[in-house]
């Protein structure tokens, strides 16, 4: 018996562990206006969005909604940054699971333009 609770417990720590490797980090740049990357194709999976803000003068956000459906209800809340993104520094977002298809990222406190995100 105490091998086969030995035996759970290392399979579980390596799953637990290979859930948490596939998490991605994609970092984007805020400017005055504008982002400085202006469309982004990803993979399906997870990932966790890093906002820097290049000396906007001002606290900024991120939002990341479905094409099309860009009003507050649409807005995907996990991606929303975790703090407001101070002048000169970076927030992250919780994890996001995103599936195939075209979104748009945008910041409205910059204001930037909506930008596209497609997942393949």
């Amino acid at each position: 018996m105490r091998k086969i609770i030995a035996i759970l417990v290392v399979v579980m720590g390596f799953a637990f562990q290979a859930q948490a490797q596939e998490v991605k980090t994609v970092s984007l740049e805020q400017t005055k206006g504008e982002f400085t990357q202006k469309s982004i194709t990803l993979e399906e999976g997870t990932y966790i969005f890093e906002i820097s803000n290049s000396n906007v003068g001002h606290d900024v956000g991120f939002v990341l909604a479905p094409k099309g459906k860009t009003d507050q209800k649409h807005h995907i809340k996990n991606a929303y940054v975790t703090s407001l993104v101070k002048n000169n520094s970076k927030s992250t977002s919780k994890k996001v699971a995103l599936t195939k298809g075209e979104y748009v990222y945008f910041c409205p406190l910059n204001p930037t333009p909506q930008y596209t995100l497609r997942v393949e």
